[in-house]
């Protein structure tokens, strides 16, 4: 049977997400366009460049045979955002920006580059490659014990991811997501379910250890804590609520205008450009507090079409990834799907006060260049898989 044609519906629901990001990035812009004195077009015009640039990668990935290119494209990604990950710290103010005290950018003419959106797209690409190779493809029943042993190079893989990312980037939110990607990609390839408690246990001690040695994620737990302990605590019987309860917390300074900012929005919202979050009550709301401000502005209406779009997405990548045989094909596809929705759940429970504020942009709808050609290379590699998504996997 001939090969499929590309999933264009899913091509068609990323530009509508795409869309939405572009116009909020003008709307959500205008205070920080004001306080450094940049163009009203700035941030818009970078935004929109990266667009069409991501929209072309989709579409010209979306043409291209998966059985001859897709690996080497991905090992090629892979290895060049690991190499620019271990470069960051060595390269000189010119040529890396710093954010937060860390090296997270490489400058280069025209553009920014964020090598670490990059490297979790050939995170994916690694794991399924070599989880198909382990896993799927040697149907033998194995002990835990067994089962940690094969899967002990890619932990260590991981455990320099969390050293690139999450100490010299101090971006723990990152490494939170590719855990968790990581975890499910390992059980779809086949992996048991005791494996997946252990890892979850392990994951949770690393980031637990993380969190207590690093004084400004002891501080973001704080606020998230003065946000949501009155919420949590009321379901708990009076006496351990007493225990747990802590004062003179710091301010949710955030957390509070963001979901102030939720309430004010409404059904229908203030309208387009009539929002007051971005008037110097949160810095950068364009970025991470995106939602936030689509939701003043367009209201729960408004809010729900990005989440339905966005659902659509993942729903989409879920579907190929069951209708494709190749085990290499199918794992990308799942693991893809988890970054994308991981990542705008994690940014929502946030934004709404239900967990700590990772830092995690919301694909497609967040300010970001990097993070946008990235998330669009990472569709248009599922759309040249999806050509083959004719069989549902055996």
């Amino acid at each position: 049977m001939a090969d499929s044609r590309a999933d264009f519906r899913l091509f068609w629901y990323v530009c509508a997400l795409m869309t939405i990001g572009v116009v909020m990035s003008y709307s959500l812009s205008s205070y920080t366009v004001l306080l450094y004195h940049y163009g009203e077009l700035h941030f818009f015009a970078r935004e929109f460049v990266s667009a069409i640039i991501g929209i072309l990668l989709m579409w010209m990935l979306a043409q291209i045979a998966p059985e001859k290119y897709f690996l080497k494209f991905g090992f090629l990604l892979f290895f060049l955002s690991f190499i620019m990950m271990l470069l960051m710290p060595f390269l000189p103010e010119s040529l890396a920006t710093s954010a937060g005290g860390a090296k997270r950018w490489i400058r280069l003419p025209f553009i920014s580059i964020a090598p670490s959106e990059f490297f979790k797209i050939g995170f994916v690409f690694f794991l399924a490659w070599s989880f198909s190779r382990k896993f799927t493809t040697q149907n033998k029943k194995r002990t835990i014990g067994q089962e940690i042993l094969v899967v002990l190079p890619y932990i260590a893989v991981f455990l320099i991811a969390v050293l690139l990312i999450a100490v010299m980037q101090n971006d723990l939110g990152q490494v939170i997501l590719l855990a968790l990607t990581l975890v499910v990609m390992l059980i779809a390839a086949g992996g048991s379910a005791g494996l997946f408690g252990i890892l979850l246990l392990a994951a949770s001690v690393v980031t637990t250890i993380f969190i207590t040695i690093s004084p400004h994620r002891i501080l973001r737990l704080k606020l998230w804590w003065a946000n949501a302990q009155d919420s949590i605590l009321a379901l708990l019987p009076q006496k351990v609520g007493d225990v747990l309860r802590v004062d003179n917390l710091p301010e949710p300074y955030q957390i509070y205008h963001a979901t102030n900012a939720i309430y004010n929005g409404g059904m229908f919202g203030s309208g387009l450009g009539n929002g007051t979050i971005k008037l110097g009550f949160l810095s950068e709301v364009h970025t991470d507090m995106v939602l936030a401000g689509i939701t003043e502005e367009f209201g729960f209406i408004g809010l729900s079409v990005c989440v339905v779009l966005m659902m659509l997405v993942v729903f989409r990548i879920f579907k190929n990834a069951n209708r494709v045989q190749n085990d290499v094909y199918y794992l990308f596809c799942v693991g893809i799907a988890m970054l994308i929705g991981v990542s705008f759940i994690m940014n929502a429970l946030g934004v709404a006060g239900l967990i700590p504020l990772k830092g995690i942009a919301v694909p497609f709808l967040s300010y970001g260049g990097s993070s946008m050609i990235a998330n669009s290379l990472a569709i248009g590699l599922v759309l040249s898989l999806s050509q083959k998504a004719q069989y549902h996997k055996s």
